[in-house]
């Protein structure tokens, strides 16, 4: 049972009522609730030694604030991220601040894209799918059949295109000419909508490598923090036996 000064003896739960709300956080000074406080070896230990490269004095027990793990855990991802990859993107920034706020990166990116076009884009995307689809082919044949059996079927005072069909090309060469510049303007927001879903692709998994690295590195210090309580256990084993088998053997 715990005493006071005096050597009075205390029971557990007059000790938690006693035990302060408000306690003071060891990187800013200022006084926080025990609740937003966190004690520095409990956190990993390389976020733990990134805040003791800036605060050498501090204690094992010492309370740091949640705040300050947010802000210390932001500079950790980013220093990491400029270690591995040099210079630091504005995507790798976004990815290490949606590591602190807990921010789902995946987006969908087809949803996105489709509410930022045009009417114009829209009918070039329209009108280059049809264009690239069996029934524009198989139109287009049967229109240039018919065109060509009518022109030479028919008797010479009704024909309005006869041999060699120099309106039927001269239509031909203005479709090609159209057509090419509206096939060219959906490849180029077909890229454009690539780029956007590379992007995305390319932050969830840099997120995900990440939390998959503060994992591994969490349950390291979970696992080593267990064996030397274990072994802590085993020693108090020991020694209690001890001092039964002397207790024992004295007359």
């Amino acid at each position: 049972m715990a005493t006071d000064i005096e050597g009075t003896p205390v029971e557990p739960l007059a000790l938690a009522k006693k035990a302060p709300k408000r306690m003071t956080c060891a990187v800013t000074g200022k006084e926080r609730p025990r609740r937003d406080l966190v004690q520095l070896e409990e956190l990993r230990p390389s976020l733990a030694e990134r805040i003791k490269a800036d605060h050498p004095g501090l204690a094992p027990d010492a309370l740091i604030s949640r705040a300050e793990l947010a802000r210390y855990r932001t500079l950790y991802v980013e220093e990491l991220l400029k270690a591995e990859h040099g210079e630091l993107t504005e995507l790798d920034r976004q990815v290490a601040e949606s590591l602190v706020t807990h921010e789902t990166l995946a987006e969908n990116t087809d949803e996105e894209f489709e509410d930022r076009r045009t009417l114009g884009e829209r009918l070039s995307d329209r009108l280059a799918s049809f264009g690239g689809s069996w029934t524009f082919i198989i139109l287009f044949g049967v229109t240039l059949a018919v065109w060509v059996a009518f022109n030479l079927v028919v008797p010479a005072f009704v024909r309005f295109d006869s041999f060699p069909f120099i309106l039927l090309n001269l239509l031909l060469s203005c479709l090609a000419a159209i057509q090419a510049p509206v096939i060219m303007m959906s490849q180029k927001r077909q890229e454009a909508k690539d780029r956007l879903r590379s992007r995305n692709d390319y932050r969830v998994n840099l997120k995900a490598e990440l939390e998959i690295r503060h994992l591994h590195e969490k349950m390291d210090h979970l696992i080593s923090r267990q064996w030397q309580r274990l072994a802590e256990i085993q020693q108090m084993q020991l020694e209690i036996r001890q001092e039964t088998t002397r207790g024992g053997r004295r007359p």
